[in-house]
């Protein structure tokens, strides 16, 4: 199928429109309110993110994507309380979010786990903090591993776990405290392709069977495409929404809609938004550097 097939990404069959609809409908989780962030340097001040609102709904999956310095890890600390905006609020459930809290599970890209506690007791451990006794926090953990399938490693250790095993560990002990919404911040960035692919399948498996709302960051297109029901598209310097895409790809998700006509279409527009085309002046821009690296090459050799 070439470009020109491809659907407008608007475009929404009857069933994707309802469904867009009913969620519209649902309670707002979060909402993100005119939030800008400022940083301070010695040359001066440095806006990361300006003016960003966006309303999440409950059981909604947001990710977030956008070029290199648009602000997404920041956009994320500030939704977990993790550092402040210099102006605007996120609220949670119509609460303002000041500092870290129960509500809000997050999953980093790296492992977080505790490396002295065994699998068991890395989920143990916020239920028993919250002030649960040990045996019922024992016997709720015991559910969480057997959702991420990891029973027969209850009593392992983080250092004898796989990456796609330890990242299974780190949602199951964000989700045990059943936060209204867990933040992930790329937490499969780094896995290998195969991995990546059986911990995006656990999570959609896990959103379908648990009541939780999900702010997933992500560079890959793919994957946003493929977990999300709309992608938050920034732009950098400063990081703004550019656009919030709802996106047509028919729920429940399968591996088999990433060469579907909606998926593509998706993937096509969203890529455009964050690598638009050259425009001329930077053709032209181009072409001259390109002469300079050839005069250069004629002085010096060539350096192949």
């Amino acid at each position: 199928m070439t470009d020109l097939e491809l659907p407008d990404y608007r475009h929404q069959s009857d069933t994707v429109r309802d469904r867009f609809e009913r969620l519209k409908q649902r309670p707002v989780t979060m909402e993100v309110k005119n939030l800008t962030k400022e940083f301070s340097t010695r040359t001066g001040s440095v806006t990361a993110l300006k003016d960003i609102n966006l309303t999440i709904h409950k059981r909604e999956f947001v990710c977030v994507i956008g070029p290199s310095g648009c602000g997404k890890s920041t956009l994320i600390r500030i939704l977990a309380g993790l550092e402040s905006a210099t102006s605007g609020q996120v609220l949670l459930n119509g609460k303002e979010v000041t500092k870290p809290g129960p509500e809000r599970g997050m999953v980093f890209q790296g492992y977080t786990l505790f490396p002295w506690l065994t699998v068991k007791e890395n989920i143990m451990f916020g239920l028993i903090e919250s002030g649960q006794d040990r045996g019922s926090a024992e016997a709720d953990a015991r559910q969480w591993i057997d959702l991420i399938g990891l029973a027969r490693f209850e009593n392992h250790y983080p250092n004898q776990l796989s990456g796609g095993m330890k990242q299974r560990v780190a949602i199951a002990r964000a989700l045990a405290n059943q936060p209204k919404i867990l933040l992930m911040d790329e937490p499969f960035g780094a896995l290998d392709a195969q991995t990546r692919a059986k911990m995006q399948a656990y999570l959609m498996e896990i959103w379908k069977n648990i009541d939780i709302t999900i702010f997933f960051i992500t560079h890959d297109l793919d994957e946003a495409v493929y977990l999300a029901d709309r992608i938050l598209v920034l732009k950098a310097h400063p990081g703004e929404v550019q656009e919030i895409v709802e996106v047509p790809v028919p729920q429940p998700r399968h591996p088999g809609q990433f060469l579907s006509p909606e998926f593509l279409a998706t993937k096509r527009h969203i890529e455009q938004l964050i690598h638009p085309p050259a425009a001329h002046g930077d053709d032209d821009d181009d072409k001259l550097n390109m002469v300079r690296m050839v005069n250069v090459n004629d002085d010096v050799g060539s350096v192949f």
